[in-house]
């Protein structure tokens, strides 16, 4: 066997051990060592070699801006369970509910406004659906809609700053958090409308699945309404505007303040303060904050470690050589690249989420996207555009098993009705899977939806650059200097020199 074709095993070998089921961590490691121990064996690298794997795997976990990962995770594990989500979803609930379709606008702006404060899919779907669920089957919203607009609002926070899918592709593509922030604001602000837009188009062609809410049912009016809304969406736009703002991460905000990490710790005692504000500041909810942030920090440390084992072990034997050559010569350029590329992350997005994308399958792509010269801001907000359908596609997507798990929890406790069809779940999200792909699609033919909030990038043309050489002699202007005059010695200024 040779090298050239040990590469291209590899690969195949990692796509079927991710199939498998196996922890894709220890997976990731036993495949790569391995592979290298064949390595050895086969003569294709040196023994030395492998000797540098404590080394690069300490050099990955000393990363300070992966420190921001825990910081956020504990933001949004403390914000889910402060009750924001139930006040916002009440009052902007009662502010819609007269328009039709006014429960589903709620819950996608309240989907948009919570994915900028929680950034975690689980907590933001389950609260949305314990609340809204019940009260969309109670005024005939047609369920496929129903769970569909859950689960899809929910997966936003994959896509609107701070997300932590955005921490990890800045680090894995090697650019700015702020700038990678900035650039998704285009897209999760068209992903919004979009998903209202489609929302709009169902209450004019079928009114019947999205019914306004009956007068009598709302509670509130007037001041109060108004008071309620803002009393959870000004404390929101604060937090917002702190943790983002300092990094550098809201459009036309071309200076930073504070690191990714810094602004993660802030947003983490803002996080702290708003639960207090609602009351929900209890030792319960800190400890299962606490240990929810420790078993997602562990998770994405262990598969980094599994990721670098097997990437350099890859890299090793030219992989990366190979995925160049493999992925450049496809037909149509930029685009034909693009589009491959956002396929095969599709279908890959089946089965893995999107850490174990980002650590395995970037280090591959970013390189060979850099040096075809795609900006890689836009190519990175283009992935986690893509990576969102991994939570909604069917059968593996986690929002709909969220989904499904708390559905079964209401009708359980008589809050819902009937018990909600795992049919609905499914053929309900398919649409927004389309809306997602559409997004995909606009963000491709259109990188100005991504680029319109970043800096201009200052452009050298090394070919026109001219260093123009002095054309006067050394010494006076009008003098020219006899070097034989200037480097004459004497004799004895001969001898004390050295030899």
């Amino acid at each position: 066997m040779s090298m050239e074709n040990f590469a291209p095993l590899m690969f195949a070998g990692l796509i079927v051990i991710m199939l498998i089921g196996f922890p894709v961590a220890f997976s990731l490691s036993a495949l790569g060592l391995l592979c290298g121990f064949v390595a050895i064996e086969m003569g294709w690298f040196s023994p030395a070699f492998m000797a540098n794997l404590p080394l690069n795997v300490f050099g990955i976990l000393s990363n300070d801006l992966l420190l921001a990962i825990p910081f956020f995770t504990l933001m949004g594990a403390i914000l889910e369970k402060c009750g924001l989500a139930e006040d916002m979803l009440d009052s902007m609930g009662q502010l819609f509910g007269p328009v039709r379709g006014g429960l589903g606008y709620s819950v996608i702006i309240v989907g948009f406004i919570l994915g900028a404060v929680t950034g975690t899919v689980a907590g933001q779907v389950i609260a949305m659906a314990m609340i809204s669920l019940p009260v969309m089957m109670r005024y005939g919203y047609n369920m496929r809609y129903a769970t569909g607009v859950l689960a899809a609002s929910g997966t936003i926070t994959q896509l609107v700053p701070p997300s932590l899918v955005l921490v990890v592709l800045a680090d894995q593509l090697g650019r700015p958090v702020g700038d990678m922030y900035k650039g998704a604001w285009g897209p999760s602000i068209l992903q919004v409308l979009l998903f209202a837009l489609y929302t709009f188009m169902l209450s004019r062609v079928r009114p019947e699945f999205v019914p306004g809410v009956p007068k009598e049912a709302r509670t509130l009016s007037g001041p109060a309404l108004v008071l309620k809304c803002l009393r959870g969406i000004i404390p929101s736009f604060i937090l917002i505007f702190a943790v983002l703002g300092s990094m550098g991460g809201l459009p036309w905000m071309d200076t930073a303040i504070c690191t990714p990490t810094e602004a993660g710790a802030m947003g983490a005692v803002g996080a702290f303060v708003l639960a207090a504000i609602h009351g929900r500041l209890r030792w319960e909810l800190v400890k299962g904050a606490m240990a929810g942030t420790m078993r997602i920090t562990a998770m994405v440390v262990f598969i980094l470690i599994g990721s670098r084992v097997f990437s350099l072990v890859f890299q090793g034997v030219e992989g990366g050589r190979w995925i160049e050559h493999m992925l450049t010569s496809l037909p149509g350029g930029q685009v034909g690249f693009l589009i491959a590329v956002n396929v095969f992350i599709f279908f890959l997005a089946f089965f893995l989420d999107f850490f174990e994308i980002a650590f395995i399958i970037l280090p591959f792509l970013g390189p060979v996207a850099d040096k075809m010269g795609i900006n890689m801001i836009w190519f990175g907000v283009m992935l986690c555009v893509n990576m969102q359908t991994s939570f909604m596609h069917p059968p593996f997507g986690f929002a709909l098993f969220y989904l499904r798990g708390i559905s079964d929890t209401l009708h359980k406790s008589g809050a819902l009705p009937k018990r909600v069809e795992s049919s609905d779940i499914y053929l309900g999200s398919i649409p927004w899977v389309i809306l997602q792909l559409l997004l995909v699609a606009i963000v491709i033919a259109f990188p100005q939806t991504v680029t319109v909030f970043l800096d201009d990038e200052v452009k050298i043309d090394l070919d026109k650059v001219q260093i123009d050489a002095p054309s006067e002699s050394y010494g006076d202007k009008d003098k020219n200097v006899d070097l034989d005059e200037l480097f004459k010695t004497t004799p004895a200024e001969a001898g004390s020199a050295p030899k």
